[in-house]
């Protein structure tokens, strides 16, 4: 790792786990957090977040076939209809394309629940966050 955040810049760093604590603490469903981590972070190409978040999936109870055929979502029959709700908002935001209203009337009715949405386009945003400290800094998950 070219940088350790939590020694040179611990009291910022410590904003990005307390966010995280946060959401971690709110409405939002553990699958679909843990989905739409692996999923942005794919994208972003940060292997300690794809690595870490797919163990913490593990943890909840995610099942490995699921996480297999992640990278090919759309194509995969065993996500359902707010996880795809979900995954597709967290990609077109990651990609910074713009939200249509009908991807957001979609992702409005898989989550009518607003605190939960709520959590959910805050888990979207700080997963690219960590991944632009992730990728730059060259963070690598260990060896095992």
């Amino acid at each position: 790792m070219r940088l350790d955040l939590s020694k040179t810049a611990p009291e910022p760093y410590a904003g990005f786990k307390q966010a995280d604590a946060a959401i971690r603490q709110g409405p939002l469903d553990e699958a679909v957090r843990e989905l739409v981590k692996i999923r942005v972070s794919q994208i972003n190409g940060c292997v300690f977040c794809v690595d870490m978040h797919s163990r913490e999936a593990l943890r909840v109870g995610e099942e490995q076939n699921r996480l297999l055929q992640l990278p090919v979502w759309q194509e995969s029959e065993l996500f359902d209809e707010r996880e795809r709700a979900a995954l597709g908002y967290a990609e077109a935001a990651t990609r910074r394309e713009r939200i249509t209203d009908e991807q957001w009337d979609s992702l409005r009715e898989a989550f009518p629940d607003e605190a939960e949405l709520g959590h959910l386009v805050t888990q979207v945003s700080l997963i690219n966050a960590l991944n632009l400290i992730g990728v730059p800094l060259e963070m690598k998950p260990p060896r095992r």
